[in-house]
C-alpha cells in the first residue's frame, strides 16, 4: 500500500503530521484490505481547505458548495464488471479531504478531529473501491465497511 499525502491545507502543525500520517495509513490500507483484499494499492490524498474543495465540488461535480471529501477513482466501473471493483496493484484513484469540514464535523458529532479526518480517508477510499451510498442497502453495506475499518484500527465513536 502507498499512500501520498499532499498537506495543502496549513492548520495543522508539522508535528502532528506524523501520527496522523500513520492513522490515515492505517485506514485507507485496512479499508483496501478489506474491500478488496489486497494489500497493493497507491491512493493520493490531498487535504485543503474550504475555499479549494468548493472549488473543485463545483467544477467537478456542479455543486456550488463546500463539501467534505471527494473522491476520483482511476478506474471507473464499466457494466461487464462486479459491483465491487477488485484492486491487485495499481492506483486508485485521488481523494481529497476538507480539513475545515472534517473539524467542523468532529465537533458535531462528538469526536476527535483525527477519528473524522481517517473516516473521511476510509469513507474516499471506499468510493475508490467502487462502493456507494445512492440506495439504502448500498448506504449500509458502506457503513458496515466503514465502521469495521473504524473499529480495527481504534477509532469508535
Amino acid at each position: 500500500m502507498y499512500l501520498d499525502i499532499n498537506w495543502e491545507e496549513d492548520s495543522i502543525p508539522e508535528n502532528e503530521r506524523g501520527s496522523l500520517t500513520g492513522l490515515l495509513e492505517q485506514g485507507i490500507a485496512k479499508a483496501v484490505h478489506l474491500s478488496a483484499e489486497s494489500e497493493e494499492a497507491e491512493v493520493s490524498l490531498t487535504l485543503v481547505d474550504d475555499a479549494r474543495i468548493h472549488e473543485l465540488n463545483r467544477d467537478y461535480r456542479g455543486v456550488d458548495r463546500p463539501t467534505d471529501v471527494l473522491s476520483f477513482a482511476l478506474q471507473e466501473e464499466r457494466s461487464d464488471e462486479p459491483d465491487i471493483l477488485d484492486y491487485e496493484d495499481h492506483l486508485l484513484g485521488d481523494i481529497i479531504i476538507s480539513v475545515e469540514r472534517a473539524r467542523a464535523q468532529a465537533i458535531d458529532y462528538g469526536h476527535s478531529f483525527e477519528r473524522e479526518l481517517v473516516y473521511l480517508a476510509v469513507h474516499g477510499t471506499l468510493h475508490l473501491l467502487g462502493y456507494d451510498h445512492m440506495e439504502e442497502e448500498d448506504k449500509e453495506e458502506m457503513r458496515r465497511q466503514e465502521e469495521a475499518v473504524m473499529s480495527q484500527i481504534g477509532l469508535l465513536r
